[in-house]
Order: structure tokens, then C-alpha cells, then sequence
């Protein structure tokens, strides 16, 4: 099985009559017991599995294409093809299946590909005429050639029967000189047959014809004969622009002559198929499938030769990363590379993965680091384009190399911070690259394309390594436009300091400016005070929101590091100031940002949101919206309802103890309304589960009582003797606490209702507080001080630690909200019966 001459790959054509590679192996000939006819056989060289096991049908059209290549069909939408490495290993399969099929093995077709129509008039025709006559290749015959060539289009036996004879007599050929002689001599008439004559050539579909009519000496008559359409007033210049405007550049010599004419070759039949033949009709779509196969393994001959020649592209590499070479050289380098990954494209996996593997083996990934830091934005695009086919390929093979590039090199440095710092100084002002950059960037940071071992985890070592080394160089704009100086409404769009022309000039050749340096807030927002104003805040807004973007995904798919850095970092205050926004699409990504990890419904984010009272600037941002029925007003809307729903009781109790007054007037939606019966319901569960406790006291210790006084009156054998019951301090106790209890109570509220304010027409309106401390645990006063039910005499609530979940005044009760503890305490005062309920101090 390792004769090379049997080594072939299959193929098999898709939906989109693009060939798809199904394997490499080795191919025979054998009688199948279960197909009960001669197969073939191919099975896998790697492991020697079954690739393809096809019965030789008699009646199945076998087509032998460029020597190497068998073509046929299974079924009505089933192509398959071998490619064989050699020569002589196609020559010796085609023997057999002509063998099978009574086949002399010089035909390059076994059988006439016959519609159901035509079986009749086949059958009649005389055995002789199996060609067809062609008429004499004359001037005056070039209608008749025309109407010929165009009637059989429609019947598969006579394009077969016409191919043959077109191939046979050389009469191509001599097509193309007719061609010559009528345009010297301006026959617009027959230079319009010979356009039919060769459209319809083309549309035969035979590979064979190809082969002539693309080889140097013909092709180029060929695009003339196809400049004279005759529903065009004037030709077009195909030619002209094959010839003089199209330049073959040769960023290193090519000296195989076999791969430059293949170069050539396969860009003028792609013109051919893209720009001059027209776009076929359903009828006609599969007329150019052998065109388009004929173009497909040009290019991955193109790109197997390139790859196996190590000389040439060590040298591509060499000139692309020597300082010495000059910017246009370099900028043809890269544009060679794209073309060459893109080329890529038509390989199938495990060609490809090949293909990147010597790519990377050369070098490719620190020649786009210098490459991507360049002034020239065609050069910085060409290489961005080839950083895309990488990480699509193979985003591990990327996480791989820039993690050990961190062990050798600064952070400033690193190819992802390169990234990161070309997306954030996108000139366009549609931020087209810098969109494409953040799609390759999610693909790096995605959990569902990283590898599990048994030895290691990708997912953990490289989340560690971009939290670490990169994650403050993506957020340096967002931190830069929120610090605590600039929260005043739309101030980073008025005032914005971030240095466009100090950031964003990209660093040539080899000299990076640092992330690090060039986007840390020290050097922005610190004493440089000359540092320019971004002319268009429409583009600084489009960057922070595609920077929200990344956040909200990391969100849903970085459990632990993004958590952390949010914690760390109060991140969820500085995305708020956002709300503020002008460009309403900005506030909707922050928005979403707080929406998605509310939709965790993870208590340590539900702490951290109401200790730091994060919903000020969301409901400052729904009274500034007024009346107005936008996304925006929807989108808090859904925020509050998914907490109704989902019936999150701490967000539900910091909601409506905070913040219901100034949300009880809208009525449009019952959803503040919602909040507000499952707070009050919560709270009657809780003061039902105190009172039912204590209930459960008292019955216990009367039936304990009750036992105690008839074990007594049986032991007095008939003396009736009442033992004085001394009465257990609960039961004594209870109706005057009780009492007290709700006396306090109904006191409570009402006093509440007195110190309540009365909405003015303006509205309420909080001030969002930017403290520190409130985001990390301490005791802080709210900044919310009308609002609060809870408060009495009109001072301040504070903020408490949610693990108990209260906020406490005097008078009220404790412990609204359920929480594991309280099912431990329920316990507690099961097992003491004398143990009070808790009431205010």
C-alpha cells in the first residue's frame, strides 16, 4: 500500500460545487461480496480506515481529466473525484474500470452521458456516426460553426459527441486563427459568430478543452474572442487590461517556470470566469462546474509548490522583517502573504493545517507583530486580514505564541496589546477595522474554542495571562473616559482627553509604543494638560461601546477573572457614567452590561450593586427619559421586570426600600408595582415565620404541661390533686410583647407616611455616588436621603452588609429577605423554645 503510484486524495463536490477534500490514501480495484461487482477501494494512509468504497457500475460516465484526475457521478447530486499523485497510478485504475465498462482506455470518457429523452433516438443511430462533422474551420462557415455548437447545448450525448471532435481535429486552433484574420480585417460579423462559437465551447464543460484554450499560446485569443459580444455596441477591452493594467509582481523571483505559467494560468481563467463569462442561469449553473474545478486545483497546485519551496519563502521572510527594506517592498510582502493565506482558503483541513504549521514554523506570527505596528494603513489592513485566517484556523496555535512571548518580553510589546492598541486607534470613522479586530479578539478570549488536557487547561492559563497582561490596556479608554473627575453629564464627550495623535501614532518598523505607555491613565489624564481634544465623539463613543461589547461577553463566559477584575476595579460604576451619554446607543451598552450580570442572578454581584447603589444612574437615566417610548426606556423596563420575574428578593428589597417613590407613578407597566407586592409579600412570609416559630414555643411547652399533670393525678391512685402550673415565660410574656409589637408597628408607618416628601413636578432625582468604600464593604451614608421608607427622622439609612440583608432602623423589623442563615437560626429557635423573637432595639 505505500506504492506512491496508488496514492490518491478524494473529493467530493458540495452544494456551493466547490470540491471538499475527504482524505488521502491509497486506491484499488477488488471484487465486493456485498456490492457484488469490482470497487473501488480507498483507505485512509493515516489509519487505515475506509475513505471511499464505490462499485464500478457499467453504465456509470467516467471522466479522465489533466492525467491525474477521475471525475464521476453517484447519484443526481453526488460528484467524486480522485487525484492521484502519479500519472501512471490514474492510467492503471482507469484500465480497470474500462475493463469493466468494455472500454478502450484512450477514451477520456467510458460512457455518453444520456438523458431519458434522447435513450431512443440513441439507440437508432447508425454505430459509425459517433462524431459529429464539423464544418470546414472557413469565414463563410462561421454561422453554421455558430448555430452547430449552439444547438447541441442542450443534449449531454452531442456536447460529449462534439467535444470529441473539437478535440480530435485540432480545431480550436484553427478557431483562433479565423479569430486573428477577422479582426484585421474588422468582420464585426464573424468576430460576433466567433464569440457564440467559443461561449459555447466553454459551456461543453470539458477539461480536455480547457487545457487548450488556457494554455499561453491560445488563451489570450480566446478573452479577444470574448471582448465582441454582440449585444454590446462597442467591445470590451479584456485584453488591454490582462496586459497592461494587470501587473505580476514578483515580490521575490519565482524561478519555476511550471509554478509562474500556473500563476498566470489560474488569474486570467478566474477573470475569465468572474468578469467575462456572465452569471449563469439556473439552467446553467452546472455548464462551468469543470471550470470551476479546473480553477480550484490550480490553486492548491499553486499553493503546495509555494509551500514545498522552503528557499523562497524563508527569503519572503527575511526581506519582510529586515529593517533595511523599504515600505513599498515591505507593503508588496504583505499583500503576497494575504493573497497566499487567502489561496489557503481552497485547502481542505488537514492540507491547511500544514499550510499554517510551516507559516508558523517560519515566523509568521512575529513578522505580523512589526508588520501591524507600521504607518502605512494598507499594510497595517493586509496584515490584519492575515491575522484574521490565523486565529480562524487555529485561535490555540495564537494563545500559544503570545503566552510565551509574555515569558520573554515586556507587556508592551505583545501581539495581543498590538491588537488591542490598533483597534482602539481605528481612524476609521466607522471603526471598520477596529470591528474586525474586536471579532478576532472575542475568538482568542472564547472558553468554547480552548483545549482541555489531562496535563494542562488552556482556558485557565490563558484567561490568567490576558487578565494579567492585557485586560488594563483594553479597558484604558473606558477607565480614561469615567474617572471620578469627569462624571458630570456627557463630560467625556465634551471634554475628552484621550491623545489620539499621542496614542495612536503607530510605531514604525520595529518600535512599538508601548500599550502600557500610550494608553495609561497616568500619561492622559495626569499633568499633560496639552494633549488634543477627539474632534469626533461619535467615534469615541462607537469605540467605548464596541469596548462594552468585549466586557459584556466576557461577562457571560469569564466566571472568576472578569468578576474579580469588577470587583477590583468597581468597574460597573465607571460603565454607569455611560448612562449619561448623548449617543443612546452607548448608554444601551452599558445597560446591557449591568443587564447581563444581573442575568447571572450571582449574590456576590448582587451585593456589590446594591452596597455600591448602582441603580441610581439607571433610574436617573429612565426619569431623564420622560415620557418618551424608546429602546432605552424598554430596555430599563425589561432590567426591572427580569428581576420581578426571576424574583430576586435583595435586588427586589434595595429596589423598593430605595428607590419606589420615584418609580411608584409609572404606571404604563405593572412592573415597579410587581417589585412592590413581592417585597410585601416576602415580609409577610418572614413576620408569619417569627410569629409561627413562637407560636410552636408555646404549644409545645403546654402539651409538655398537660403530659406533666396527668402523669401526676395517676401516681395519687384516684386523689384528685391540681399541681399549681407555673406558667412558662414565653406564654406569660407573649400578648403584652406581641401588643408592643404591633403597636410599634402601626406607629412605625405611619410615621413613615409623615416624613415621606411629596414628588415634586420635577421629578426625583439621585445623586449618583462615586465612593469607593460603598463598593467595597464599608459603612457609608446614602446619598439617596429622601427616598428611603425605612429612615426615621429624616436621617439617612445606612448601607448594610446584604449577608443579613437588612436595612435597619428603629422600630423595624429585621431579616425581610430569606437567606440560607435565617433557615439555621429557624433551627436554633426550634431547639430553645425560651429564646425571645428578635424585635428592633
Amino acid at each position: 500500500m505505500s506504492d506512491t503510484r496508488r496514492r490518491v486524495k478524494v473529493y467530493t463536490l458540495n452544494e456551493d460545487r466547490q470540491w471538499d477534500d475527504r482524505g488521502t490514501g491509497h486506491v484499488s480495484s477488488t471484487y465486493v461480496e456485498e456490492l457484488k461487482g469490482m470497487s473501488l477501494l480507498v483507505r485512509a494512509e493515516s489509519d487505515g480506515s475506509l475513505l471511499l468504497e464505490s462499485k464500478i457500475n457499467p453504465n456509470t460516465a467516467y471522466q479522465k481529466q489533466q492525467d491525474t484526475l477521475i471525475v464521476w457521478s453517484e447519484a443526481e447530486n453526488y460528484d467524486l473525484a480522485l487525484s492521484f499523485q502519479e500519472k501512471a497510478g490514474c492510467d492503471e485504475i482507469w484500465e480497470k474500470i474500462c475493463q469493466v465498462q468494455g472500454k478502450d482506455p484512450s477514451v477520456e470518457v467510458t460512457q455518453d452521458l444520456i438523458d431519458e429523452s434522447e435513450e431512443e433516438r440513441f439507440e437508432e443511430m447508425p454505430e459509425t456516426s459517433h462524431l459529429i462533422d464539423l464544418p470546414t474551420c472557413e469565414l463563410n462557415k462561421l454561422e453554421e460553426i455558430a448555430d452547430l455548437v449552439t444547438s447541441v447545448l442542450s443534449s449531454p450525448i452531442r456536447r460529449e459527441k462534439l467535444a470529441l471532435a473539437l478535440e480530435n481535429e485540432g480545431y480550436i486552433k484553427k478557431l483562433l486563427q479565423l479569430f486573428q484574420a477577422c479582426e484585421n480585417l474588422e468582420n464585426t460579423e464573424g468576430l460576433h459568430h466567433l464569440y457564440e462559437i467559443i461561449r459555447g465551447i466553454l459551456f461543453l464543460n470539458k477539461a480536455t478543452l480547457f487545457e487548450v484554450m488556457f494554455s499561453d499560446e491560445c488563451i489570450m485569443d480566446v478573452v479577444g474572442c470574448l471582448e465582441y459580444d454582440p449585444a454590446l455596441a462597442q467591445p470590451k477591452r479584456h485584453r488591454e487590461f490582462l496586459t497592461k493594467t494587470a501587473k505580476f509582481k514578483e515580490v521575490i523571483p519565482i524561478t519555476d517556470s511550471e509554478l509562474r505559467q500556473k500563476i498566470h494560468q489560474t488569474y486570467r481563467v478566474q477573470y475569465i470566469q468572474d468578469i467575462i463569462l456572465p452569471t449563469p442561469s439556473v439552467f446553467e449553473e452546472n455548464f462551468l462546474s469543470t471550470l470551476t474545478s479546473f480553477i480550484f486545483f490550480n490553486k492548491v497546485e499553486i499553493v503546495s509548490m509555494l509551500q514545498e519551496d522552503e528557499k523562497f519563502l524563508s527569503e519572503v521572510f527575511a526581506q519582510l522583517t529586515d529593517e533595511a527594506t523599504d515600505d513599498d517592498k515591505r507593503r508588496e510582502l504583505v499583500n503576497f502573504f494575504k493573497e497566499f493565506c487567502a489561496f489557503s482558503q481552497t485547502l481542505q483541513p488537514q492540507n491547511r493545517d500544514a499550510f499554517f504549521k510551516t507559516l508558523a514554523k517560519l515566523g509568521i506570527l512575529p513578522a505580523l507583530e512589526i508588520v501591524m505596528g507600521m504607518d502605512d494603513l494598507q499594510v497595517r489592513s493586509a496584515a490584519t486580514d492575515i491575522f484574521s485566517y490565523l486565529v480562524e484556523f487555529s485561535p490555540s496555535m495564537v494563545r500559544e505564541f503570545v503566552m510565551q512571548e509574555a515569558q520573554q518580553s515586556d507587556d508592551d510589546i505583545l501581539l495581543i496589546n498590538v491588537v488591542i492598541e490598533q483597534m482602539i486607534c481605528d481612524t476609521d470613522p466607522e471603526l471598520g477595522g477596529a470591528v474586525q479586530l474586536m471579532g478576532l479578539l472575542r475568538t482568542l478570549i472564547d472558553p468554547e474554542n480552548m483545549l482541555a488536557t489531562t496535563n494542562k487547561t488552556e482556558k485557565s492559563e490563558f484567561l490568567n495571562f490576558f487578565y494579567n497582561h492585557c485586560m488594563h490596556v483594553l479597558t484604558a479608554p473606558l477607565l480614561t473616559n469615567t474617572s471620578e473627575d469627569k462624571c458630570e453629564k456627557d463630560f467625556f464627550l465634551k471634554h475628552y482627553r484621550y491623545s489620539w495623535s499621542f496614542v495612536c501614532t503607530p510605531s514604525h518598523s520595529h518600535s512599538h509604543s508601548t500599550p502600557s505607555s500610550s494608553i495609561s491613565q497616568d500619561n492622559i489624564v495626569g499633568s499633560n494638560k496639552n494633549n488634543t481634544i477627539c474632534p469626533d465623539n461619535y467615534q469615541t463613543a462607537q469605540l467605548l461601546a464596541l469596548i462594552l461589547e468585549l466586557l459584556t461577553f466576557c461577562v457571560e463566559h469569564h466566571t472568576y477573572h472578569i468578576k474579580n477584575y469588577i470587583m477590583n476595579k468597581d468597574l460597573l460604576r465607571r460603565v454607569l457614567v455611560l448612562m449619561n451619554s448623548k449617543h443612546t446607543f452607548l448608554a444601551l451598552c452599558a445597560l446591557r452590561f449591568m443587564r447581563r450580570i444581573i442575568g447571572l442572578k450571582d449574590e456576590f454581584y448582587n451585593r456589590y450593586i446594591t452596597k455600591g447603589n448602582l441603580f441610581e444612574p439607571v433610574i436617573n437615566a429612565l426619569l431623564d427619559n420622560g415620557t418618551r417610548y424608546n429602546l432605552l426606556n424598554s430596555a430599563v423596563i425589561e432590567l426591572f421586570e427580569f428581576i420581578r420575574v426571576e424574583d430576586i428578593k435583595s435586588l427586589t428589597a434595595h429596589i423598593v426600600e430605595n428607590f419606589y417613590k420615584a418609580l411608584e407613578s409609572i404606571e404604563y407597566v405593572q412592573t415597579f408595582k410587581g417589585l412592590k407586592t413581592k417585597y410585601e409579600q416576602e415580609k409577610d412570609r418572614q413576620n408569619q415565620k417569627l410569629n409561627s416559630n413562637r407560636f410552636r414555643r408555646d404549644a409545645k411547652a403546654l402539651e409538655e404541661d398537660e403530659e406533666m399533670w396527668f402523669n401526676e393525678d395517676e401516681e395519687e391512685e384516684g386523689k384528685v390533686i391540681v399541681a399549681p402550673v407555673e406558667k412558662s415565660k414565653p406564654e406569660d410574656d407573649f400578648p403584652d410583647n406581641y401588643e408592643k409589637f404591633m403597636e410599634t408597628k402601626k406607629a412605625k408607618e405611619s410615621e413613615d407616611k409623615e416624613n415621606l416628601p411629596k414628588r415634586t413636578s420635577g421629578g426625583f432625582k439621585f445623586t449618583f455616588s462615586h465612593s469607593a468604600s460603598a463598593a467595597n464593604g464599608t459603612n457609608s451614608k446614602s446619598v439617596v436621603a429622601q427616598t428611603t421608607p425605612a429612615t426615621s427622622n429624616g436621617s439617612s439609612s445606612k448601607t448594610t452588609n446584604l449577608a443579613t440583608s437588612v436595612t435597619a432602623t428603629k422600630g423595624s423589623l429585621v431579616g425581610l429577605v430569606d437567606y440560607p442563615d435565617d433557615e439555621e437560626e429557624d433551627e436554633e429557635e426550634e431547639t430553645s423554645p425560651r429564646k425571645r423573637p428578635r424585635l428592633g432595639s
